[in-house]
């Protein structure tokens, strides 16, 4: 029986908070929802001193929420492997290549994707992402001197390093260190309750932040640039018109533009708005026509299972609730 969302978040909690547990090893290029969506557990950060780098060996199968370097080499042939990597909401990453041994030639390859993939959907989906789809992927096989040299960097919190080795004992080493973002667009939230403040000056981009948590949110604050313009309140015009809104959206994948909509806003307020989400992610969705600047204050909590269920017998959007 295929597992189901909450299953598999548990699942790689479970594997990665034994230090030094394997999961089982992908058998696709792609990650799939048997093998892996994400592990969002602060927890999973450790004490270290600023004046020595974190090393450890990547898994098969990995989630990495610090700086540092990592190694990994293969035991057994053919292996299929994904490391997803995750920061706080206002960091990205930088990855550089400090030693790699596998055969190019013969079909390995190193992947670096700038955002997270499960099942084909990806995150950021490619309508809210600054990059085309193709420019996303970064093989160190097919890439220049001046990549293997420099490296890659993420354009939001984070990237996926997938690779498939065939040779036991070849392997790779990288060094991945996290920079500060002053404005942070298409997030992944590590944690399932906190506060955030989404920022977007005059450019013209989508920016998401998603939940994976089923979870109460409350925005306590929303500034379009278009709060006096009153020809949006004058005509009967939906959100998408305006050019400038919020979604909220839900559902059970990586990808925003197959999430069903929960509600638009669209007209400035200050004061709380709460919204109890029973999906298993949540997604806050800023649309800005790079006109205005744009803002969005808002908090999130984790629903308990009395409030799940509660949500599930009295909701007429049943969308949320797979078996």
């Amino acid at each position: 029986m295929e597992r189901t969302f909450r299953e598999q978040l548990f699942l790689l909690m479970l594997c990665l908070s034994v230090p030094r547990g394997h999961c089982r090893y992908i058998e696709d290029n792609e990650v799939t929802e048997d093998e892996l969506f994400s592990v969002l557990n602060s927890d999973l950060k450790r004490e270290i001193p600023e004046t020595s780098m974190y090393r450890r060996p990547l898994r098969c199968l990995d989630m990495v929420a610090l700086e540092g370097q990592f190694m990994f080499t293969a035991e057994t042939p053919a292996l299929r492997c994904a490391a997803f990597f995750i920061a706080e909401p206002h960091k990205v990453f930088s990855l550089q290549y400090d030693h790699v041994d596998v055969d190019c030639r013969g079909g390995d390859f190193i992947k670096v994707f700038d955002g997270w993939v499960m099942r084909g959907e990806k995150f950021p989906s490619p309508q809210d992402h600054p990059l085309p789809l193709h420019d996303r992927y970064v093989d160190y096989c097919a890439s220049s001197e001046l990549v293997r040299r420099t490296g890659v960097r993420s354009s939001q919190n984070v990237f996926m390093l997938f690779f498939h080795i065939r040779n036991a004992g070849d392997g790779f080493t990288v060094t991945v260190r996290q920079h500060v973002n002053p404005f942070p667009c298409n997030i992944i939230s590590q944690t399932p309750e906190g506060s955030f403040t989404m920022v977007v000056p005059q450019q013209h981009k989508n920016c998401s932040f998603s939940i994976v948590y089923p979870v109460e949110l409350q925005i306590s604050d929303f500034s379009l640039g278009h709060y006096s313009d009153t020809t949006v309140s004058k005509r009967s015009v939906t959100c998408s018109e305006a050019r400038d809104f919020v979604e909220l959206l839900g559902g059970s994948g990586l990808d925003t533009s197959k999430m069903s909509p929960i509600a638009e806003l669209c007209t400035s307020f200050t004061g709380p708005t709460q919204m109890k989400i029973g999906c298993d992610n949540t997604v806050v969705r800023l649309v800005s026509s790079g006109r205005f600047v744009n803002r969005l204050t808002f908090s999130y909590n984790l629903l308990d299972q009395k409030d799940l269920q509660m949500i599930k017998l009295n909701s007429v959007d049943n969308f949320c609730f797979t078996n």
